[in-house]
């Protein structure tokens, strides 16, 4: 007998998940389809993303619902429009096989007007993200009178992004003799004070061990000098030519300089962040989920809630500030059964972060070395050949160019044909990596390292340190960046001090009467098609000069605080402060420097 009737999901249903490729019960749904199914009992389920959740509350929804009726009768709140429309998809397929069930997904970015029309139809099921619903709530479109189930559905993520006041209006329109239903990878403070206010005597099971990772998730980090993290990261990506992965920074700027660099190197990665439209985050994820992205480079809120099969890697290139984004980042690998890898890019001063982490999620990381340029050559030179071994030829259509091939490779022998051909790639990989350096550090050699880098960070007496978005990966040398920033400024080289060139950013100090000489001066510049941002940087930060950043990323503030920026912008974030997009920019290539 079919595992999911034992567990009293009907046939119809059965049928259609089994097409989905659902074989037997994840620990979750074996766990709470029981509890959910009598209808009887608020419930708080812990569990890490990925192991099926959806199904867990959503098939037995569907065994509670009268689908003869066309009003609301649950409601599933969740963080983000991606997942909601995962959901809302999921649940349409689990009733392939039932009649008259209307599913509706509420969520921003897409019009109003037509969520709209689908509520006034008919709907037993609407599955939203928070904002858009109160939205709809405000205009008196929806009655949730009769609303008997409500599902929170990653609570800690909805919390992390602010959403709690949000949560508190919806829930207030709902009766108070509904059941509620939350779902969470952890369990901080927030999500408890929730399932008291809202719950009696909930059901609390927990898969797992609350705030632990996936036990399919291999966590390990790499010991780096600071200034080496993008060659150490670059290498790294190298060693696993079938990587798809995602990799998170902690803002905005540092993601979109990481992702630049990247593409600019001949990677294929894009990125996601707060200040994208929905239109810009529409298109990298759908490139994403179509594999046509090897690398997605993410803030942790812009990356909730993403739910992406085969995620091998997930890549830690800072780690978060908190212990539970770092489980979330973590998640996104491993889903559905299958193994993954989480990695970190640490120096000496954030080791002991990596034990933090460590106690609190219950698992040990290991420390990895970053691979030398011989080992990276080979690795990529036995996923050529296995490319080779599994590449689908079409003989119909390669057959009449066979006899001129087969004519000018005539005078090669076996060996030599496949010689050459291997060297087509293998050649570049060798030369980009011969005689690379060892990027791994020991720690007593990082604690050197490190006191000296805190050194070098504060600025002289007399001198402002400043941060622009161009470096080494330009291919700028030390003296070259001088001469650009006195060119374009029009300053004596003597106004200018230290200058700390990076992989795809650069600090330097001028005096301070220049200061306001270099932002004027700066304010239109474009490089090779790229806007030249200068901001004030102090002791490694940003520090305050202008207003807070208070949009995109809800809880990325104090990481993004870039507040002095060179220019006005012709297009501004819909909140105050963030990046701009300058108008009638003088144009710099490489070449003049």
């Amino acid at each position: 007998m079919n595992p999911f009737l034992e567990l009293g999901i009907r046939h119809e249903v059965v049928n259609a998940i089994t097409e989905m490729g659902f074989e037997t019960p994840s620990p979750i749904q074996e766990k709470a389809i029981p509890v959910l199914l009598t209808g009887n009992d608020d419930f708080v389920g812990l569990a890490q993303t990925g192991t099926g959740k959806t199904a867990a509350f959503g098939l037995p929804l569907l065994e509670l619902i009268d689908f003869t009726q066309k009003h609301p009768q649950a409601l599933i709140l969740c963080p983000t429009r991606e997942l909601c429309l995962q959901i809302s998809k999921d649940v349409e397929k689990f009733t392939k096989y039932l009649d008259n069930v209307n599913v509706v997904a509420v969520y921003g970015g897409a019009n109003i007007s037509d969520q709209l029309r689908q509520i006034r139809r008919g709907v037993q099921i609407v599955v939203a993200t928070p904002g858009r619903m109160l939205d709809i709530i405000n205009r008196k479109a929806i009655d949730f009178t009769k609303v008997q189930y409500v599902v929170l559905d990653e609570a800690d993520e909805m919390l992390n992004m602010g959403f709690q006041e949000d949560i508190n209006n919806i829930l207030s329109e709902t009766p108070d003799t509904k059941k509620t239903w939350l779902f969470s990878a952890t369990m901080p403070r927030e999500v408890r004070r929730i399932a008291q206010k809202y719950m009696t005597n909930p059901v609390e099971l927990t898969v797992g061990t609350k705030n632990a990772g996936n036990a399919n998730i291999e966590h390990q980090y790499y010991l780096i000098r600071a200034k080496d993290k993008y060659a150490a990261f670059k290498r790294i990506v190298d060693f696993y030519p079938e990587i798809f992965g995602i990799v998170f920074c902690r803002t905005k700027i540092e993601t979109q300089e990481i992702a630049e660099a990247l593409v600019k190197d001949g990677y294929n990665a894009d990125s996601l962040h707060g200040d994208l439209s929905q239109q810009q985050r529409d298109k990298v994820m759908k490139r994403y989920r179509e594999r046509n992205l090897q690398l997605l480079i993410a803030t942790d809120v812009a990356a909730r809630g993403i739910d992406v099969n085969d995620v091998t890697h997930v890549i830690n290139f800072s780690l978060p500030d908190e212990v539970e984004n770092y489980t979330h980042r973590s998640g996104r690998t491993a889903r559905a059964g299958k193994t993954g890898i989480s990695l970190s890019l640490v120096n000496v001063k954030e080791q002991s972060k990596i034990r933090h982490i460590e106690k609190i999620i219950g698992k040990s990381f290991e420390r990895k070395q970053v691979p030398q340029g011989p080992e990276v050559c080979e690795k990529q030179l036995l996923a050529m050949i296995d490319k080779v071994n599994k590449v689908e030829v079409n003989q119909e259509q390669i057959s009449p160019f066979l006899p001129a091939i087969m004519e000018n490779m005539e005078h090669l022998s076996k060996e030599e044909i496949i010689t050459r051909f291997a060297s087509l790639e293998f050649n570049r990989f060798l030369e980009y990596y011969r005689n690379a350096p060892d990027l791994n550090m020991e720690a007593r050699e990082g604690r050197n390292e490190e006191r000296g880098e805190r050194r070098d960070r504060s600025s002289s007496k007399g001198y402002t340190r400043l941060f622009m978005n161009l470096g080494s990966v330009d291919e700028f040398s030390r003296g070259e960046m001088l001469g650009f920033i006195c060119n374009t400024a029009k300053i004596s080289g003597k106004s200018i001090g230290k200058i700390d060139l990076k992989g795809v950013f650069t600090f330097f100090e001028v005096e301070d009467a220049e200061v306001e000489n270099i932002f004027n001066n700066f304010k239109d510049v474009d490089f090779n098609g790229r806007q030249v941002r200068i901001e004030v940087s102090g002791d490694g930060r940003s520090e305050g000069r202008g207003g807070r950043s208070r949009g995109g990323d809800r809880n990325n503030r104090g990481g993004d605080r870039r507040e002095r920026r060179s220019g006005s912008g012709s297009r501004d974030r819909k909140d105050s402060g963030g990046f701009r997009d300058f108008s009638g920019k003088r144009q710099y290539s490489k070449s003049r420097y």
